[in-house]
């Protein structure tokens, strides 16, 4: 007879925690979208399989003023996340410190009031940006010559991490983000108050359940290789959080690539770029439907935006060799080009397409990017690990119609957002294919 003691421990159903998570986020944090509440539950899962991980996604939690909720989400993301490290301000080396104790299991990086870091009064502060930007990535260790061993020694820079703050983060930084836009509660949207010595158990003990169901498909994370809606560095960026949501199976492998191309088309539409960049996108709007223009009349065309920074860029405005020399870097020049009205310097439309399409594509049409539809079998589990209720199963045929729906829409006070299996898929603005 098996006695109590040999009873195997009841399984933990992935989609069902994540749900759990998502619960008790909505309770203390209104968030922007149904999009934001899916990337922050997925984030947090995340930093407990760090180990399978070639990437580890940073979390930007960003608000164009106080009382935004940003350092109460911070909250959340400490008391759910793996071994969390909080600071308002930390050193380089402290940082590199922290995660060279144990690079194998780091600290999970917490950074709020990140805007006093990084802000327009607080420099440039490189040597964190770079630690930030090189810890994205595994394997890009730092460098230091230690004089007393008279070697050199490598410090490991990968580690998750999370950023709070009012704006916007370096823009390397949120290249490597999820970025979650708060803002101020509207009247009629109710939270609960947070308050760690009570409410803190609950959060730790749904810690403590996503390490022991992720700690035990390590191995199955590390090989999965999902189906991305996404390419390059964003890719990269979403690949664990989509990996996850694989494992857990139920609506959240769609929810994870719906939320992804939607908040991943939020930053690109927002995205002004690097100076050269908008230069490029900002000559294609006045260059109209011409095939050639004089490089004065594309100066006062560039000039007259008053959005722009053309106008107050120098005494006079952009000059005629200021945009040579930030558009040669895209290899076009000016040329002596026959007008109708006479010889002049002047640029051709054709010298610009190569760049446009590179650099700023036209904005996709309006209904947004397809998102792929999940693979009739998403299994990232290996046959040697263990599989339980909702982790990693096959999607049925209809699991593509599944998806999640916002339950505290504005003006619905204190009703927790429930992200459960429902018939229709009615959040963001994505296609579904």
């Amino acid at each position: 007879m098996t006695s109590p003691t040999d009873t195997a421990p009841e399984p933990i159903d992935g989609a069902e925690l994540l749900d759990d998570v998502a619960d008790t986020i909505a309770r203390y944090v209104v968030l922007p979208s149904t999009s934001a509440a899916i990337a922050v539950v997925l984030w947090i899962a995340a930093t407990h399989a760090v180990p399978a991980w070639n990437c580890a996604p940073r979390l930007v939690i960003r608000a164009p003023e106080r009382r935004c909720g940003k350092s109460r989400l911070l909250d959340m993301v400490e008391g759910m996340s793996h071994r969390p490290l909080m600071t308002v301000n930390a050193s380089p080396s402290a940082v590199y410190r922290s995660i060279g104790v144990a690079p194998s299991d780091p600290p999970t990086l917490l950074i709020d009031e990140a805007d006093t870091i990084f802000g327009p009064k607080a420099g440039e502060n490189e040597d964190l940006r770079g630690l930030l930007n090189a810890g994205h990535q595994r394997g890009r260790p730092a460098l230091r010559y230690d004089a007393g061993t008279k070697s050199v020694e490598k410090i490991a820079t990968f580690a998750m991490a999370a950023l709070a703050g009012i704006g916007a983060m370096p823009d390397t930084i949120e290249d490597r983000a999820a970025v979650i836009r708060m803002r101020r509660r509207a009247a009629g949207e109710k939270v609960a108050p947070y308050r760690v010595g009570r409410d803190g158990p609950e959060l730790d003990e749904l810690r403590q359940r996503l390490n022991h169901w992720l700690s035990g498909h390590i191995k199955g994370l590390r090989a999965a290789t999902p189906d991305m809606p996404l390419e390059d560095r964003a890719a990269d960026t979403w690949e664990p959080m989509i990996a996850v949501a694989d494992l857990a199976g139920g609506q959240w492998p769609r929810a994870a690539r719906k939320a992804a191309v939607a908040l991943t088309s939020d930053r690109d539409a927002g995205d002004e770029g690097s100076i050269p960049t908008r230069l490029l996108a900002d000559c294609r709007t006045a260059f109209q439907d011409a095939d050639a223009l004089p490089t004065q009349i594309l100066l006062d065309r560039l000039r007259s935006d008053a959005e722009a920074p053309w106008a107050t860029m120098g005494a006079a405005g952009l000059t005629a060799m200021r945009m040579g020399n930030l558009l040669r870097d895209f290899e076009i020049r000016s040329d002596t080009i026959r007008f109708p009205t006479g010889q002049a310097k002047g640029y051709h439309r054709s010298d610009f397409a190569d760049a446009w399409n590179r650099y700023c594509p036209e904005p996709k049409q309006a209904g947004g990017e397809a998102v792929p539809a999940v693979p009739a079998s998403t299994s990232q589990v290996s046959p040697d690990e263990a599989s339980t209720t909702g982790t990693a199963q096959a999607v049925p045929g209809n699991q593509a119609s599944l998806g999640l729906t916002r339950q505290n829409e504005a003006g619905t006070a204190g009703t927790p957002w429930v992200p459960r299996a429902v018939p229709d898929i009615t959040d963001d603005r994505i296609n579904c294919a």
